[in-house]
């Protein structure tokens, strides 16, 4: 019969920790693998803020086409004429889903816009400038 207690004799455990070798193995692994993901990340947020500001210009050109609608094409010409970009963002803010109470909060920071002129009689899209004031085609 068996010693209840065999467990817990005094010979050498067959369990073992890891090496130093393994462990720094393991963690130059994780750090290469960290060295390959941060520009990505770090791009993955460019790309995002970029996104964000051609959805922000595109909701411009749906607020641009709901003044035009609510007002009439000659009384929305009337109000836009003249007014600085602050100006006839204010005058979208009721016609856009999500408005910041100003321009340069709406859109992420380094964009900016040119709203079109309305009196041209044909309804262009607003232009999207990125940080170098490049234009930014979408």
């Amino acid at each position: 019969m068996k010693n209840s207690h065999d467990h817990f004799s005094t010979r050498p455990s067959l369990r073992r920790a890891f090496s130093l070798v393994e462990l720094l193995a393991s963690v130059a692994i994780i750090g290469i693998i960290a060295f390959l993901a941060i520009p990505h990340v770090s791009n993955m947020r460019a790309d995002g803020e970029r996104n964000l500001a051609i959805a922000r210009a595109e909701a411009l050109n749906m607020g641009i086409a709901s003044l035009i609608q609510t007002r009439g094409r000659t009384q929305a010409t009337l109000d836009w004429a003249g007014k600085t970009d602050a100006q006839r963002y204010d005058l979208l803010r009721p016609y856009l889903g999500f408005a910041e109470a100003s321009l340069t909060a709406f859109l992420p920071s380094g964009y900016d816009v040119d709203f079109p002129d309305l009196s041209s009689g044909t309804l262009n899209k607003v232009i999207l400038k990125g940080a170098t004031s490049a234009q930014i085609y979408y």
